[in-house]
């Protein structure tokens, strides 16, 4: 076992276990500067990912529109729409990444029950965007919208999903009617009475005071068109997404189309994400450099107090012949090995408090603007744990240094005289 250490090392081990007490405690603030940069920066990784995955699972990875979509207003439903969306559908697919490309009509217009009316904001979509929408939608009454291809499904009772908050409003429930009307791509007024599938939350008061969902069939014969909206192009991995928008890009390019199409990929739409990771980032910087003050304060003041308990060993060692440099160099040490004691503990507790967080679910309250609240976890990141470790132990031999470089600089003869 010697062989494997050296004995510079096992010097350094030896002279940190003659005063154990405050080598433990130096241990222990190094161990708590690292749990919480950790356990921060996982909890940190873990919003920053279910932030993502909740902006890709709504808008898609990638969104194709005509230029311009979202900066300008239609004058009718439709104008800026799609005509193209089942031939491009089926060219994307032929890409393995795309896991599906949804079609989307956004419109709005007046919800009633027959007694009283307000506004809505209307996405239309077929059935399967509630399985690329996967935990992300939150259904409180009855189901989402049903196959239009079953044999089951009855072409004259026309579905339609209500925010929770809309149903409410409207005092209407599962298997309730409702009348939408809405203004058509060719200006006209139309109505038409839809049956109530489901009641769903996004977790946002204002968005469910106003959405619904319907079938895009339904959207299309309500505003007397066939174009969509956007089509929104569902991935297998968000970290592709880069690498097909390049696809897309080409493969449009190939295509004869009625107009031009713009492709925007979902960081571009995802402001909140944006917004909370800078805030986010900001904390975590705030809290990395207090951490790394209260860390570098707490070793200079350790490697000090040692500096000073051993003067006379100093002096001695000089005496001996024995280099400034390597005298620092065996402090250094010292401090590199409390460094690397203090981030292995400290990663063990992060490490157990996102096991603990696993097996017993913690809720957190809702974020400003939301209802939901949501499970705590923590993220262990091997890769943010050594670079916690590796900031800690330059802290901690910077420390040493400086206090080190003074002990030595003392004359021999003072320092063997030092009491």
């Amino acid at each position: 076992m010697g062989k494997l250490i050296p004995n510079t090392y096992r010097i350094a081990h030896l002279n940190l276990q003659r005063n154990g007490r405050r080598s433990l405690l130096s241990i222990l603030i190094i161990a708590i500067a690292v749990f919480a940069l950790t356990s921060a920066g996982g909890f940190g990784l873990y919003t920053y990912e279910s932030l993502k995955e909740s902006t890709a699972r709504d808008t898609g990875h990638l969104t194709l529109s005509q230029p311009g979509f979202f900066e300008k207003d239609e004058e009718v439903p439709l104008a800026n729409g799609i005509s193209d969306a089942d031939e491009i559908t089926k060219q994307l697919l032929t890409n393995d990444s795309v896991r599906g490309v949804q079609p989307r009509i956004e419109f709005s217009g007046l919800v009633s029950n027959g007694m009283k009316s307000t506004i809505f904001v209307a996405t239309g979509v077929n059935e399967r965007e509630f399985d690329m929408k996967g935990p992300f939608l939150d259904v409180r009454e009855g189901k989402t919208l049903s196959n239009i291809q079953s044999p089951r499904y009855d072409a004259g009772e026309p579905e339609v999903m209500l925010g929770v908050d809309l149903a409410r409003n409207l005092n209407v429930g599962i298997g309730d009617w409702v009348t939408l009307l809405a203004t058509t791509s060719d200006g006209a007024l139309n109505a038409v009475d839809f049956k109530v599938r489901g009641i769903y939350s996004t977790g946002v008061p204002e968005l469910d005071k106003r959405q619904l969902y319907l079938h895009i069939t339904s959207a299309q014969d309500l505003l007397a068109s066939n174009r969509v909206s956007t089509l929104s192009v569902f991935l297998f991995d968000t970290h592709q997404t880069a690498a097909t928008q390049q696809w897309v890009e080409s493969k449009l390019s190939n295509m004869t189309l009625a107009q031009n199409i713009e492709i925007t990929p979902w960081q571009d739409r995802a402001f909140f994400y944006v917004k909370v990771k800078n805030l986010y980032d900001r904390i975590f910087g705030i809290m990395g450099a207090v951490m790394a003050l209260v860390v570098f304060v707490a070793l200079f003041n350790t490697m000090t107090m040692s500096v000073t308990e051993r003067t006379r060993e100093i002096g001695t060692l000089s005496a001996l012949g024995t280099y400034p440099k390597e005298v620092i160099s065996g402090f250094m040490r010292e401090a590199g090995l409390l460094a690397l004691f203090g981030s292995l503990i400290g990663a063990i507790l992060t490490a157990a408090a996102s096991v603990f967080l696993m097996v017993f679910e913690v809720q957190m309250p809702p974020p400003p603007g939301r209802t939901e609240s949501y499970p705590l976890s923590i993220y262990f990141s091997p890769e943010l744990a050594i670079y916690a470790g590796l900031g800690v132990a330059i802290i901690c031999i910077f420390a040493a240094w400086l206090s080190a470089r003074k002990g030595v600089n003392k004359p021999i003869t003072e320092a063997l005289i030092y009491v």
